[in-house]
């Protein structure tokens, strides 16, 4: 280990090996959905977020229902850009923008249904039928124009014709409880979906009134949302814990149930994956917990959590952003980069690729993508080619480079303060092996003394290390006992370890206690 010129390389001392981490790998859908960088912003909204939409139209501006405003966002911009819509007597649910994202629509605690210009944002319809609050207002999502459907709290199913302000159909008894989940079909904008706190699921067809299209779907709870899935032939319910897929072509037959949350389901909405492009339901409860379930393999293929218990989720149609409407006010929005992909060139000798010719004289990096276009990267050595490598630079921590230099008081200060227990204790071992350390622990002041001292009381339980931490905690408190007498911020750190001390004892009592009782009942099991 001497420090001449000619000799062999340095190497940074090790705490022993390490066990093989648990940390589960990340399939690829899982990473696509965690590469959303994820922003909360609270926007002034004191309420919970109780709604979000996306308009179908370019660019996609957002909305977002809470209290009695309508927070409108221009595509997935922030604060700046962003608009109010305070026009409401009382509280606001449900926004839905027209298939063409020219109108919104959505209805208020008074039961009124109010459209505007998202533009302007000036007030063009009030439809009044409703006698209690109106928790759904869905716009058909095909070519339809004129109309849309609303349910509320009242149980009353009405079909609107929005140019005159007048009800084309209502459908009394259509529940017989709070309707507070609908879906238009993605397949015919005659036909959409109602679910209510009655337990079910039921399917309409403008076209036969008063008359159901399928069975009723019993959810077996109150039901908080009801989403066509894009195929129009599944329909995804949320109620208590768990979401219910059924096949609506096959009379209502229960395909599938999810049971992911701990906690009531609150919102639904499909998402798609990146390249594959491939349709997911996007759930998120007061559990706090957003997950993405493929309804074709029935399995869960990411989970998130945020903060705050979760009351809306939305996913922007063009796929770059995912945003998810807490108890508190805060919308948590979630953008994803498109990768700019450079168009591969069928000449790859062309100037582009040569930064000689281009006039580009930087050295090519591995992360350009001109890197990979290079001249002569495919080319192989031949047989009688030497290759010389690279002498790869080991890198020492400032500990190591005191070791090296026989500073091993400095080097067990400097790892002590570095606060890195692997490092230390590596730094003790490495002591020990050079009998040295109980020369250094003597040396050490009263500040680097209550160093050790505290790194003792945080670590001697370690159970990896607790043998050898234990025998020199002993030992420091021997060695140093004047010291510590005199000092009583070593007095302090004594008398933490020695706390610490006791409440291991005692819980390898307990744990032994617990094996004494546990062992004949493993005994008698085995028979």
């Amino acid at each position: 280990m001497s420090s001449g010129g000619h000799s062999k390389p340095y190497f940074p001392v090790e705490s022993g090996p390490q066990p093989p981490s648990r940390k589960p790998q990340r399939t690829p859908e899982a990473k696509y959905w965690r590469s959303f960088k994820t922003d909360p912003h609270t926007t002034g909204l004191l309420h919970p977020v109780t709604a979000l939409e996306f308009s179908p139209s370019a660019p996609h501006d957002l909305v977002a229902a809470s209290s009695a405003t309508l927070l409108l966002h221009e595509g997935l911009s922030l604060l700046p850009k962003s608009h109010h819509i305070s026009d409401f007597p009382d509280v606001s649910y449900s926004p839905s923008f027209r298939c063409d994202g020219s109108l919104l629509a959505s209805g208020c605690e008074s039961g009124l249904i109010q459209v505007f210009d998202p533009k302007t944002r000036l007030i063009l319809r009030r439809l009044r039928s409703h006698r209690r609050p109106v928790r759904v207002v869905r716009y058909p999502k095909l070519s339809d124009k004129l109309h849309l459907f609303s349910g509320g709290d009242d149980a009353v199913l009405n079909y609107w014709d929005v140019a005159v302000e007048s009800v084309v159909s209502t459908f009394h008894g259509a529940h017989k409880d709070y309707i507070r989940g609908g879906s238009a079909s993605p397949v015919s904008p005659e036909v959409f979906a109602t679910g209510s706190y009655d337990h079910t699921v039921r399917l309409w067809d403008v076209r036969v009134p008063n008359q159901l299209v399928s069975g009723v779907f019993d959810h077996g709870k109150p039901i908080e949302c009801v989403l066509f899935l894009p195929s129009g032939g599944l329909i995804a319910t949320a109620g208590g814990s768990s979401v219910k897929i059924w096949d609506v072509i096959g009379g209502g037959r229960l395909v599938h149930t999810m049971d992911g949350h701990n906690k009531t389901v609150t919102s639904l909405c499909v998402g798609r994956t990146g390249t594959a492009n491939e349709p997911r339901l996007l759930s998120v409860s007061l559990d706090g917990y957003l997950k993405v379930f493929d309804f074709a393999s029935f399995k869960f293929t990411s989970s998130m959590r945020f903060p705050s218990p979760l009351m809306s989720v939305g996913f922007s149609p063009t796929g770059h952003g995912r945003v998810v409407g807490t108890s508190n006010g805060v919308i948590y929005i979630g953008q994803r980069k498109a990768k700019s992909i450079e168009s591969t060139l069928s000449d790859k000798n062309t100037m582009l690729w040569d930064p000689i010719i281009a006039g580009d004289t930087k050295a090519l990096k591995p992360n350009n993508f001109r890197y990979f276009q290079r001249q002569g990267k495919d080319e192989k050595l031949s047989e009688g080619a030497f290759v010389l490598k690279r002498v790869k630079k080991v890198r020492v921590a400032e500990h190591d480079r005191l070791l090296k230099k026989f500073r091993h008081r400095e080097a067990l200060v400097s790892a002590l303060n570095n606060k890195n227990p692997n490092a230390v204790i590596a730094v003790m071992n490495e002591l020990v092996a050079r009998r040295k350390l109980l020369k250094c622990l003597g040396n050490l002041d009263v500040g680097e003394l209550g160093m050790l001292l505290g790194f003792l009381h945080k670590y001697v339980t370690l159970p990896k290390h607790a043998r050898f931490l234990m025998a020199l905690a002993k030992k420091v408190i021997q060695m140093r006992a004047e010291d510590i007498k005199a000092s009583e911020t070593l007095q302090r750190h004594a008398l933490n370890l020695r706390r610490m001390v006791r409440e291991e004892v005692h819980i390898q009592r307990s744990l032994q206690e617990i094996q004494g009782i546990i062992s004949p009942l493993l005994k008698l099991a085995r028979r």
